[in-house]
């Protein structure tokens, strides 16, 4: 790879799970041949980042911080500075719901040429409007939903805002078939495994609906495990004997199971269609992003069955809706190119040099 490749900073919050840094690893990964991707990460899976081979500096979010937000703010725009002044980037990418003051601060004070926005669309209508215009950015990404496909929304720039399909972190050929993925995690390659994930707890405990459904799906005579989240702040309590699995990104080894139960959380319901895998959606209305219209969503697009599984009763039914899924037909993919369209509109800024 050329050394004159531009440089690209891309800046992610650290959310309820992981989400905003798989975006951000997802831009990144499309760019890695073409720009020089480094991380400044309010996550603290930073691990990952590296793992995927990226650079990357972790600073802690506020809601970790013991600082009182306004010094946390100035200690943010310091750090983030120094990143920018050794990297030099042509574009820094933010992916999250509110940019902060220390941020803009940043970017203005280093000369920064061009900044992008990347956020979700589907957030509940409850949610308090961000008092940050878009036109303080060159570019804004709009993460679609399932089904959704690539639109310009607005042409003016600065302010350039465009709507992608979803975005997946790996492509279709990078996810691991039924018997890699189940060599891969040491399963029994004639089992019946089923797997639950629900998220990374830290806005509520999944306990009890992961001790539920467990249940249910061995009483149905699965192998069940339990996909940890890299940040989770608390275990979740489960029934002796469920292997615990820390997977990531979990669409790379999704078709070694049977079944999948899940959070409804954006990225999740990117890799249940992505890999076909028959699931069931749980959403979280704790959670930001309107998961209870996602996962509907999501369920007209896959091999999807969507409950709260709040009692027994509705958790055996789901389970039941569940099983039924496995002999349905897959429907055609919808469009999942979210990540490649966005890599070229972040291309596309570097190219444009240094004037914003």
């Amino acid at each position: 790879m050329s050394d004159d490749r531009p440089s690209v900073v891309f800046f992610n919050i650290n959310g309820a799970g992981l989400g905003h840094m798989s975006t951000c690893l997802a831009y990144a990964h499309r760019l890695r041949t073409r720009a020089r991707p480094v991380f400044f990460s309010l996550a603290s899976a930073v691990e990952k980042i590296h793992e995927m081979g990226f650079e990357a500096d972790y600073f802690v979010s506020p809601s970790w911080s013991r600082t009182r937000h306004r010094y946390w703010t100035q200690q943010l725009a310091y750090r983030l500075g120094l990143l920018l002044e050794r990297v030099r980037p042509q574009v820094l990418v933010f992916d999250g719901t509110w940019p902060s003051p220390g941020l803009l601060h940043a970017a203005a004070a280093h000369g920064l040429p061009h900044i992008v926005w990347s956020d979700l669309t589907m957030y509940r209508e409850d949610m308090h409007p961000v008092p940050v215009s878009e036109s303080c950015f060159d570019l804004v990404i709009r993460l679609g939903e399932i089904g959704g496909r690539f639109s310009v929304d607005r042409e003016a720039r600065p302010g350039r805002r465009v709507t992608v399909p979803p975005v997946t972190l790996l492509r279709d050929d990078e996810l691991l078939d039924r018997s890699a993925a189940r060599a891969a995690l040491g399963l029994d390659s004639d089992g019946r495994h089923a797997l639950v994930c629900l998220g990374a707890g830290n806005l509520d405990d999944p306990s009890d609906v992961a001790r539920g459904l467990t249940e249910a799906l061995r009483e149905r005579g699965f192998d069940v495990a339990y996909a940890r989240a890299p940040i989770s702040v608390r275990d979740v309590s489960l029934p002796p004997g469920v292997r615990l699995l820390e997977l990531y990104p979990l669409a790379r080894y999704l078709r070694a199971f049977d079944v999948f139960a899940g959070a409804a959380g954006y990225n999740t319901c990117c890799e249940v269609v992505q890999s076909g895998v028959p699931s069931l959606l749980v959403p979280n209305t704790s959670a930001a992003d309107d998961q209870t219209r996602r996962a509907a969503a999501t369920a007209r697009h896959a091999r999807v069955c969507v409950s709260p599984c709040r009692s027994r009763r509705e958790r055996v039914e789901a389970v039941d809706r569940l099983l039924s899924l496995a002999e349905a037909d897959i429907p055609p993919q919808p469009p999942l190119d979210g990540a490649d369209r966005a890599a070229e509109e972040i291309l596309a800024l570097c190219d444009r040099g240094t004037t914003r």
